[in-house]
């Protein structure tokens, strides 16, 4: 691809509604995408893995079937380029239900087929609830998992047959069941965060009976993600149905160290990069996503030193301080966008994903790339 070329988005269209996504977190050396389907007739659904080819620009996508049901979330394992976790809701004897299950992508398969994903287990969630939101990874480990339900959070061993640790329960009279939830990278991964409606609270795994620590109101209405700086210890961020999204800092949680609205509807997604964490994507159903700069608390504020390589480009590039505010708006989707996330290959490169199956890869401008290098 030429640099020239390197602004210009990359459109791929399914043939199904969709709204899960997952960057194949294992693959450091290809920028690789996993997309699940949400078609009405269950067996249709399907999985797709999108790689972007760095020479040409070209996408190579293997498509398999996850006949048993529409796909609600998808996770890549951390360690494992073959290994990804599934919910669906799936229908039985009439009645329809989540469920979860661990997959695994069929090896050598050089065939333009779809061809059937291999099951290895079932993670059996039903006995702790019916609205299972997601099941997600322990961010270094892929032996461990852990699925929301109701109002529990439970913590599973996959290794064999997937076995349950421990269980957490918001025993609260009154209180809304779970949205969502997200490992902590921080803390020896010892930590847990869920969402219920417009509250955060932090779990520990060691006495899962209280939560560490809250955050009550944080949005006025639902928040619908979260996502961890790895960069910074106690940094966390939302995005919610009040259009905003907040960062905070959990040592204080009065109120967000830094708020904005960028979007004019719902935020759906919300993700910091991981190597440069003054870039935030977030995902809205105004169809729109927006990168935007959070140079003020991000873990390097006065930027970093320009590599060899890339010192061909000072002459170019403007060498100004990038302010706080919305470095680009990328309007390529005509439908509520649900996903958004960074490439675990590329730090420049991501991928979105909108209700009406389309799926677009962007990349940071470039101009906005070499100032932050510089």
């Amino acid at each position: 691809m030429k640099d020239t070329d390197k602004d210009t988005p990359i459109i791929y269209g399914l043939e199904f509604q969709a709204r899960a996504l997952a960057a194949q977190t294992a693959e450091t050396d290809s920028v690789r995408f996993l997309v699940g389907t949400q078609s009405l007739k269950f067996s249709n659904n399907q999985v797709h893995l999108v790689e972007l080819s760095e020479g040409t620009g070209n996408l190579k996508t293997q498509v398999f079937q996850h006949p048993i049901g529409e796909i609600w979330s998808i996770q890549a394992s951390p360690t494992q380029v073959d290994k990804f976790i599934t919910c669906y809701n799936s229908l039985t004897d009439n009645t329809c239900q989540m469920k979860g299950a661990l997959w695994s992508i069929p090896k050598d398969n050089d065939t333009n087929d779809i061809v059937p994903l291999e099951k290895l287990a079932d993670i059996d969630t039903t006995p702790y609830g019916n609205e299972l939101k997601t099941i997600t990874y322990n961010p270094t480990d892929s032996t461990k998992a852990v699925s929301v339900v109701d109002n529990n959070f439970v913590l599973w061993d996959l290794n064999f047959k997937p076995q349950v640790v421990t269980v957490g329960t918001l025993t609260s009279r009154g209180q809304p069941k779970f949205t969502n939830g997200k490992w902590n990278p921080h803390h020896l991964m010892d930590q847990f965060v869920t969402l219920n409606e417009n509250s955060i609270k932090g779990w520990d795994f060691r006495d899962p009976k209280e939560f560490a620590w809250t955050i009550a109101s944080a949005h006025s209405q639902i928040i619908r993600d979260l996502d961890f700086n790895t960069l910074r210890q106690y940094y966390l961020s939302t995005c919610g149905d009040d259009g905003f999204m907040k960062f905070w800092d959990i040592r204080n949680t009065n109120e967000p160290v830094l708020s904005r609205m960028e979007h004019s509807h719902w935020v759906w997604s919300i993700r910091i990069n991981k190597f440069h964490d003054q870039l935030v994507l977030t995902s809205s159903s105004d169809s729109r996503v927006i990168l935007s700069n959070v140079a003020s608390i991000s873990s390097e504020p006065f930027g970093q030193i320009v590599s060899e390589e890339d010192a061909t480009m000072e002459e170019t590039c403007s060498k100004e301080k990038l302010e706080d505010g919305v470095l680009a708006k990328y309007e390529e989707h005509e439908d509520s966008v649900y996903a958004v996330e960074w490439s675990a290959a590329d730090p420049w490169t991501f991928a979105s994903l909108s209700y009406d199956g389309r799926l677009v890869i962007n990349r940071v401008p470039q101009k906005y790339k070499y100032q932050i290098l510089l």
